[in-house]
């Protein structure tokens, strides 16, 4: 059987009063692009930190690569790589003195031809010799990553990694990381763009309030029958929507009317027979399958419930 490239077992981490996770258990397979989801402060950062050894669960088990990150931190330490969200930097150092040092700390002395070989991938080896006070923002993030994969990680983490860039640098940087996944890398992703994740991510855990609420491939997430959005305009004013429709009413005004359709229970065809049939003048309908967007806000709607 195949180690596992992430194990957390029963993870609880309690800041206080507080209970920041509440008994996750998690496994990641080696090689996924896997999608960590959930709105802010549902506890994926206190996650992300205690699998890097950045803080110490209250109970519970982390392992990388079959290592505990605690009883076994050196070793777990050299299989992860953690890109984070906030873009810090030594001011002091050029962007090659900062990998170079950033390689000692992994026992790496003579790490030269990787640092160049990401320099050149990760389009810095012009600013090889800038002092990192003077790059970008996009320039600067790069750099971050480029220090996370300087000891060569078996699995990498990327918390929330286009935050506040650009469109052509996003989209530079997802065909950096999708050549990453490509190689083996095992994939950990934090984003707020939930298409990216979408787009990405191969299986999608979603953690609200310190809790896994779930855990699915992103086919069995997107399949979940959770429906379709079908809007109707016209360009008269709509009459009432008939008794039996008015839960299924996500919006309506006085030209357009928003259903949402369970995929699996209800027709397009018989929804809009009943909408006629109640003296509704069509001019003009939308049909649009829900995202992952839409599951996501639905799913966490439902936790706060």
């Amino acid at each position: 059987m195949t180690t596992p490239a992430v194990s957390i077992q029963a993870l609880h981490k309690n800041f206080g009063s507080v209970q920041a996770l509440k008994g996750i258990d998690l496994e990641i397979e080696q090689g996924e692009f896997f999608g960590l989801l959930g709105p802010n402060g549902a506890g994926k950062s206190t996650l992300i930190n205690a699998l890097a050894g950045l803080t110490r669960p209250t109970s519970g088990s982390l392992k990388i690569m079959g290592h505990d990150v605690i009883t076994n931190y050196l070793e777990a330490r050299r299989r992860l790589g953690v890109v984070p969200q906030e873009v810090v930097f030594d001011p002091f150092f050029s962007v090659r003195e900062a990998l170079i040092f950033q390689s000692g700390y992994f026992g790496l002395t003579k790490n030269d031809l990787w640092v160049d070989e990401l320099l050149d991938t990760l389009r810095l080896t012009d600013k090889a010799d800038a002092n990192m006070r003077s790059l970008s923002g996009g320039m600067k993030r790069r750099v971050l990553i480029a220090q996370a994969l300087v000891h060569k990680p078996l699995v990498v983490v990327l918390d929330e990694p286009t935050a506040g860039v650009d469109v052509e640098l996003r989209k530079s940087l997802w065909r950096f990381v999708q050549s990453l996944h490509k190689s083996g890398h095992t994939i950990v992703l934090t984003t707020h763009y939930l298409e990216e994740a979408e787009t990405l991510c191969d299986r999608i855990g979603i953690i609200d309030h310190g809790k896994l609420i779930t855990l699915e491939s992103k086919q069995e997430l997107m399949s979940r029958g959770l429906g379709q959005k079908l809007t109707v305009s016209s360009n008269s004013p709509l009459p009432d929507v008939p008794t039996e429709l008015q839960r299924k009413i996500v919006n309506a005004s006085e030209f357009q009317l928003e259903l949402r359709l369970r995929r699996e229970q209800d027709s397009v065809i018989d929804i809009l027979d009943q909408l006629r049939a109640a003296n509704f003048q069509i001019d003009d309908i939308g049909v649009e399958t829900d995202s992952l967007e839409d599951i996501f806000v639905q799913l966490t709607s439902e936790q706060a419930l």
